[in-house]
């Protein structure tokens, strides 16, 4: 189920990517290598075990959603979500496939609510997302009216994930998600009208190099849409957390808007500037059936939500736009 073969094709004839073509079939075999995820092959079962299906009606623009109850059997209801489940946990979303709900971890459509205001038109538009997760914004990027999606994302569970939902929204869909980092892509491609990278920042050990990396995909003009934790605070503000954040090892770099608008420019983006800010609500992270680790709520002070459980600030989410010169 997992192949891309039509990507491949589609590669052949996007001159800026074509010459990627030379490692990237050896990067995806290195990505979804079982010597590197012992589960992998209970995750290709899980997606075998999906039943087949096809649903009447595919819905991209408002949700993510595929057929209803009724074109499906009890045992195929049944058969449907043991194999969805056996991908837990679903941290991005939400999803509906005949109307099972997907009840995720995060309200990612919230998320996509802040930024799709912000997004330059996308109609005929190659659009790259890093650290996509399991592809939930692809799929509404597509539904805005991009012409191709390419999702990045180095966890193999995600890919498992994005292809049982691709198996129902559609195969012949010109959307993927390839299980490679950022780091995997050719140094200055300069080929994608719009990029997304949301949630990766803070984890970076070199935000600038991130920044660079992000500059380096996009083609002269194109669109830069970075979200990223933040602080309240001035030009040059930034936290360091010298130990965890909110329980998270990876976070690196929590700067002000200012800040990080600095950093833009500095990393050669033009004109960057905060489109939105937003405190993360409880209502927005929190543990469900379909994600049942813990979750924001785990992660603040008991006594005072605006601090994490280390003291820090509590998440604070800033979407900043800016474009390559």
């Amino acid at each position: 189920m997992i192949d891309y073969t039509r990507l491949y094709a589609d590669i052949q004839h996007i001159p800026a990517l074509r010459p990627w073509l030379a490692t990237l079939p050896e990067q995806v075999a290195t990505g979804l290598s079982p010597h590197r995820w012992g589960d992998l092959p209970d995750w290709r079962a899980a997606l075998e075990a999906l039943p087949h299906v096809q649903p009447g009606a595919i819905e991209l623009a408002r949700e993510v959603s595929a057929g209803a109850a009724q074109e499906i059997s009890p045992a195929q209801r049944q058969q449907l979500e043991a194999a969805l489940r056996a991908l837990h946990p679903w941290r991005k979303g939400p999803w509906s496939l005949f109307d099972l709900q997907i009840d995720t971890e995060w309200r990612s459509d919230w998320k996509w609510d802040r930024i799709a205001p912000h997004l330059e038109p996308l109609e005929d538009r190659l659009v790259l997302d890093v650290g996509c997760g399991n592809g939930y914004h692809c799929w509404r990027l597509l539904g805005a009216g991009a012409r191709q999606v390419i999702g990045i994302d180095p966890s193999a569970k995600y890919v498992a994930q994005f292809y049982a939902m691709k198996k129902y929204l559609g195969h012949d869909r010109r959307v993927d998600l390839l299980p490679l980092g950022i780091e995997a892509l050719p140094c200055n491609l300069r080929a994608f009208d719009t990029t997304l990278s949301m949630g990766v920042l803070y984890h970076r050990r070199s935000p600038m190099d991130h920044l660079r990396e992000l500059r380096e995909t996009l083609r002269p003009g194109g669109q830069l849409v970075l979200e990223t934790l933040v602080i309240d605070g001035e030009l040059g503000d930034c936290l360091v957390p010298e130990g965890r954040y909110a329980k998270m090892r990876n976070v690196w770099f929590l700067p002000s808007c200012a800040t990080l608008e600095s950093w833009l420019r500095k990393s050669g983006f033009d004109h960057p500037r905060t489109v939105d800010l937003d405190t993360t609500a409880l209502e927005e992270q929190r543990r469900t059936d379909w994600m049942r680790y813990e979750s924001l709520a785990d992660f603040l002070d008991p006594d005072d939500s605006t601090k994490t459980i280390e003291g820090h600030p509590a998440p604070k989410r800033a979407v900043l736009v800016a474009n390559a010169p």
